[in-house]
């Protein structure tokens, strides 16, 4: 039985939810048990990347509650086979369970991966789409547990916990060479920040932490893009704190993975609660010791002091310390390292998460045998 598989993404921007769908798309179109698409909006940003796979894209309104034509035209791709809808925001679920009545297709699915930490809307009509929607998937026990303690009388059965992972992406334009790019003195560490720019990823912290820092040791690389305005602030602070020779905002960059083989440690010290944490999944797969904070997702898979540094969020003078002994001791760095690319080999994997994501599309749509 060979299975359909649509990934809806609505967004308008480039993100996590996108990021998941592509890196899920890119594996299926190789796999034999699947056909792969993706829905998506006229949207040229995301569209950009995945033209590059070479696949299948239907185009669509995706408006939300609302919009009519965008179930009604997905339907058309599901009247025949053994489909799965594949949805990132409650938004899309609403078009992908609309379309599957439409059709009038019974061997169809729909899945809803949950990507952030947040709690069920009570409302009739969300209460009827968690209803209809065949599986929920929460990308870490932190968000699980956050959604089902105020999901009323919603089965536990219709949810399960698969944790995301990181690949490669071989068709990211090639990482320039930071260190000589940012004329990076050798003796002086490269510490690394990836992922969006926004206060709750804790910049601000990260920021006063480095004021406190020997300058002759380190030279700080924020990865990543913000708002105009919050990424003004930043600029101001860096000058007004004489951190020029030694932080840079260095942009959004695609290829990551050999970005983070270049540093010496990436510090990660969101102050909001991660779902995840993917970019600290990203540290841990090239061998790269990271700090990170203990509020989230990430206490469930780093080891604090074994394979990274745990510290509370907002806290200064914790992640100054933290940095400061990682920048201090080698040593250290280079054992936790191998130890987080060992844990993420063995336990994080992205074949482990593809193999559990595909054995629940295949589990969906077999019939299930009644007891006699």
């Amino acid at each position: 039985m060979k299975i359909n598989v649509f990934h809806v993404v609505s967004n308008k921007n480039w993100g996590g939810p996108e990021e998941y769908a592509y890196e899920m798309v890119s594996r299926l179109r190789h796999d034999p048990r699947f056909y792969a698409e993706v829905v998506c909006k006229k949207n040229e940003p995301v569209l950009f990347h995945f033209r590059r796979l070479e696949i299948p894209i239907s185009i669509l309104p995706l408006k939300g509650m609302t919009d009519i034509d965008s179930p009604t035209r997905l339907a058309r791709l599901l009247r025949k086979g053994h489909n799965i809808v594949h949805v990132h925001t409650f938004k899309d679920a609403f078009a992908a369970v609309m379309a599957r009545r439409i059709s009038e297709n019974r061997n169809t699915r729909v899945i809803m991966t949950v990507h952030g930490i947040c709690r069920p809307k009570t409302n009739y009509l969300y209460r009827k789409l968690y209803r209809s929607i065949d599986k929920m998937v929460f990308v870490s026990q932190r968000a699980y547990d956050e959604w089902m303690s105020h999901a009323k009388k919603y089965a536990p059965t219709r949810a399960c916990i698969i944790r995301d992972s990181v690949i490669d992406n071989p068709l990211a334009t090639p990482a320039p060479d930071l260190r000589q790019k940012l004329g990076i003195a050798p003796e002086k560490s490269l510490i690394m920040f990836h992922g969006r720019i926004t206060p709750e990823k804790g910049i601000d912290t990260l920021l006063q932490a480095t004021t406190r820092l020997d300058k002759s040791k380190f030279h700080l690389a924020i990865i990543g893009e913000g708002k105009r305005k919050y990424m003004t602030q930043l600029k101001s602070y860096i000058v007004e704190h004489q951190l020029v020779q030694n932080v840079s905002l260095v942009g959004f960059q695609e290829d990551m993975a050999h970005l983070i083989q270049q540093c010496d440690l990436g510090v990660l010290p969101s102050v909001e609660p991660e779902a995840l944490g993917i970019a600290n999944l990203e540290y841990m797969m090239q061998g790269k010791p990271h700090i990170t904070t203990n509020n989230g997702a990430q206490v469930e898979y780093v080891a604090d002091q074994v394979n990274a540094l745990l510290v509370p969020p907002a806290d200064v003078d914790a992640l100054a310390d933290a940095m400061e002994r990682l920048l201090d001791d080698t040593a250290l760095r280079q054992q936790m390292g191998r130890q987080a690319q060992l844990d993420f080999d063995q336990t994080l994997n992205y074949d482990i998460f593809y193999d559990k994501m595909t054995a629940l599309y295949h589990e969906l749509l077999t019939p299930q045998k009644t007891a006699k």
